[in-house]
């Protein structure tokens, strides 16, 4: 059965790694064992916000992004259920050796909280803009990739994941995005959620790109195309199931994503589709370039990760099945 959803339009916007500060206090509250580790950027991953109410179980590593994930193996190795924080670039960048041999390959349960993700850092430019990081963990055996399409999800997967044995990766924003869920929102690992329904084509669509796929879906309504939008929140374990019906349901199928078209969503989606129920699939995404310098919404308009670039997407993949028959 297809995990169902509602949304929301409303003026309300939070950054996901402000969720992510907030959730892991909460959590912290409730479970002892939780401790957090950062790479001096607490202010800006928010776990400031843990250190300040427990002090004893936070740990600055520095600069130091390696030792830090090797110190968050040792504290799951002795019981613990670490997440060691920093951004995206170096979580999944810089430590990759730490993160596969040290935490994937013994499965231990760290879980990484990594911000600043994509072309939404913004003027920090290419090499802040981390394109990569799902296709480098999604690869990874043991591990889980998660990528919240707002506030609310990425606070619910907060404890979600610590509940949930072994290593993860949540890939958190740094700008403040769209609340589109409330507190009654239904997430799981590994379910992706049916937001609005459709007949003629499904977006499938992770992260920030949830809502631009929304507004896509609505902005086709209005020239008679009905879209149904799928929020992939998470990446590995993929839910196979939704993507074989929507593949099966629709015939055609768009992904959406603030990453490389190479290794993330869209290529895990295109797997589901050419084992199971092979459709025409349109990857709305980075082009196999690199970033640059920018403001986050120019920067979204420039690499064609908009509304409008979605619709094209749609019509485009519907001419392209249609043309099959």
């Amino acid at each position: 059965m297809i995990l169902q959803a509602r949304y929301q339009w409303g003026k309300t916007q939070k950054a996901t790694r402000d969720a992510y500060g907030e959730a892991l206090v909460a959590l912290g509250r409730t479970n002892p064992d939780v401790v957090v580790l950062d790479a001096d950027l607490s202010k800006s991953t928010k776990t400031a916000l843990f250190a300040a109410e427990f002090p004893e179980r936070f740990f600055n590593a520095g600069i130091a992004e390696q030792d830090m994930m090797g110190i968050a193996a040792g504290l799951a190795a002795s019981g613990k259920i670490p997440f060691p924080s920093t951004f995206a670039v170096f979580a999944a960048g810089r430590a990759y050796d730490q993160i596969r041999n040290s935490i994937c390959y013994p499965n231990l349960n760290v879980k990484i909280g990594a911000s600043h993700a994509g072309l939404t850092v913004g003027e920090d430019g290419a090499s802040h803009q981390m394109l990569e990081d799902i296709a480098l963990m999604r690869v990874l055996p043991n591990m889980t990739v998660v990528v919240p399409a707002d506030a609310t999800e990425a606070a619910k997967a907060v404890p979600a994941l610590a509940a949930r044995p072994g290593p993860a990766y949540l890939r958190l924003g740094r700008p403040a995005v769209p609340v589109l869920f409330d507190d009654d929102y239904p997430f799981e690992v590994g379910r992706a959620a049916l937001l609005r329904e459709g007949r003629d084509v499904a977006i499938l669509a992770c992260g920030v790109m949830v809502a631009s796929a929304l507004q896509a879906a609505e902005e086709l309504a209005a020239a008679g195309i009905e879209a149904a939008v799928l929020n992939v929140s998470t990446i590995k374990p993929i839910d196979q199931e939704a993507v074989t019906w929507a593949a099966r349901t629709f015939g055609a199928l768009v992904t959406a994503e603030e990453h490389s078209v190479i290794g993330g969503l869209g290529s895990a989606v295109a797997e589901v589709v050419a084992e199971t129920v092979p459709v025409p699939v349109v990857r709305v995404g980075v082009r196999d370039v690199f970033g640059q310098s920018g403001k986050p919404a120019e920067l979204l308009a420039h690499y064609g990760l908009t509304p409008a670039a979605i619709s094209q997407a749609c019509r485009d993949v519907i001419a392209r099945r249609d043309a099959r028959h």
